[in-house]
């Protein structure tokens, strides 16, 4: 592989690596506890926050945009919480709303900017092949920070609101470099493809997140395909193949 392409790769695949790293494990429970949703709420809501920086006129690279982004996470975070506690019987109903408000608050922010749509397009599918060091830092910061509490303080010790808010600091820095759809992804896909693996579905998760960023982002180089849109489909790809492992050996051993 030339050296140009292997310099882009490396810091595309560290990145999806590192958002495997917190996404997995929130999403295996976000899969148990039926709130499917929360994340494309989320991720929506930090991209209102990134979007909402730009329309104030900061500094698209600036700390301003991440403590905005940050800050509209951590808002949408605790509304949730609130309305968990409040109304529990109809949270994903409120949480699609909450999507919904935010997809569309993102086009109103957007109505007189030229370049909209690719605003729109990069916040849905990211700029992964586009990930710095720089970037990286921010990401690995982030991780360090949300895996240290998950599991040195305990996913059950979190509560409801520290669950939201470690949820609303991983999303902040994930959606502006991969975008929405592999948000989205990277929590639910490999949840789905481990749920029967008993004790080993968070590596069986984890392989099945790092197997569909690497082949992703290699047929990407090599088909010069949409980088976010075919990682989906390659993380899709690896967690039905996976899964299908998953039942045979399940399968095998109940005989």
């Amino acid at each position: 592989m030339p050296t140009v392409e292997l310099g882009i790769l490396l810091p595309a695949l560290l990145a999806g690596l590192l958002i495997c790293a917190t996404h997995v494990p929130l999403g295996i429970v976000v899969l148990r506890r039926g709130i499917v949703f929360i994340d494309i709420a989320i991720a929506q809501i930090a991209g209102v926050g990134v979007i909402a920086a730009d329309f104030f006129g900061w500094e698209a690279s600036g700390y301003a945009v991440q403590v905005s982004a940050l800050g509209s996470a951590l808002t949408g975070a605790l509304l949730l919480t609130w309305t968990e506690h409040r109304w529990p019987d109809i949270q994903e109903g409120i949480i699609g709303t909450v999507f919904v408000l935010a997809a569309t608050l993102q086009i109103l922010l957007l109505a007189g900017n030229p370049h909209a749509g690719e605003y729109l397009k990069d916040m849905l599918v990211g700029q992964i092949l586009w990930v710095d060091y720089g970037t990286l830092g921010v990401i690995a910061a982030l991780s360090a920070f949300v895996l240290g509490a998950w599991f040195g303080i305990g996913a059950a010790r979190l509560k409801r609101l520290g669950f939201y808010l470690l949820f609303g600091v991983s999303v902040t820095a994930s959606v502006q470099v991969v975008g929405v759809y592999l948000v989205f992804s990277t929590l639910i896909i490999p949840a789905l493809a481990a749920r029967n693996a008993g004790r080993a579905q968070l590596p069986v998760a984890y392989a099945v997140g790092a197997l569909g960023y690497l082949s992703g982002l290699v047929l990407s180089v090599l088909t010069d395909l949409p980088t976010g849109a075919l990682i989906v489909w390659t993380m899709a790809v690896s967690g039905i193949i996976v899964a299908s492992l998953v039942r045979t050996n399940r399968l095998a051993m109940a005989r």
